[in-house]
């Protein structure tokens, strides 16, 4: 009888080629204290263990594959704490949604308005709909009014670029503002 479990890779399973489990016959070598170039693998090993490194393949696609003489969990550790550093300074962006009604009045608006300011200038997008109920769809034309005035206002003021043009969606119609990026 089979079984259904899934395939999970080995934890101790290096991410890497390290020393003899490099298969290639010649290697371009990289790295400190080293003639850069192209060597035969053996004598690549060879050199690691000279130095008392490992030798490990940091480009396999690369003809020859790249590798680099190097202490391997030191590698692991400086990767490992450049993808955090990657992570920790991606601007995290969020949709918030802001919702009209198609007869929403100018003060309502404006207040909305003020409100996705706030939200486009901490980075998050803002998706702006008209909800219809009932027999409101026949106004659909005053919902796609009201919501190119607000973004209107938004790009003029320099706060927001549209990224999605008034669609429809069932029963409203929807606008997508992105952040105005800074430049500088």
């Amino acid at each position: 009888m089979g079984t259904n479990r899934k395939f999970t890779p080995r934890r101790n399973e290096p991410l890497h080629k390290i020393n003899e489990a490099i298969t290639a016959a010649e290697v371009r070598l990289v790295g400190e204290n080293i003639e850069q170039g192209v060597y035969k693998t053996a004598k690549a090993i060879e050199m690691a263990y000279e130095q008392g490194v490992d030798l490990v393949e940091i480009s396999p696609l690369a003809e020859p594959p790249v590798c680099k003489l190097v202490d391997y969990k030191k590698f692991l550790y400086e990767q490992k704490k450049k993808q955090k550093e990657i992570k920790a300074n991606a601007v995290k962006q969020t949709v918030k949604e802001i919702r009209f009604g198609p007869n929403t009045n100018e003060h309502d608006v404006d207040f909305k308005t003020k409100h996705a300011r706030e939200f486009l200038e901490e980075g998050n997008k803002v998706r702006a709909f008209v909800f219809f109920r009932g027999r409101t769809i026949m106004y659909k034309e005053r919902g796609i009014d009201l919501l190119m005035g607000f973004a209107n206002v938004l790009i003029e003021e320099g706060v927001a670029k549209l990224e999605q043009e008034p669609k429809m969606e069932g029963k409203k119609v929807a606008i997508i503002l992105a952040p105005k990026g800074k430049k500088g």
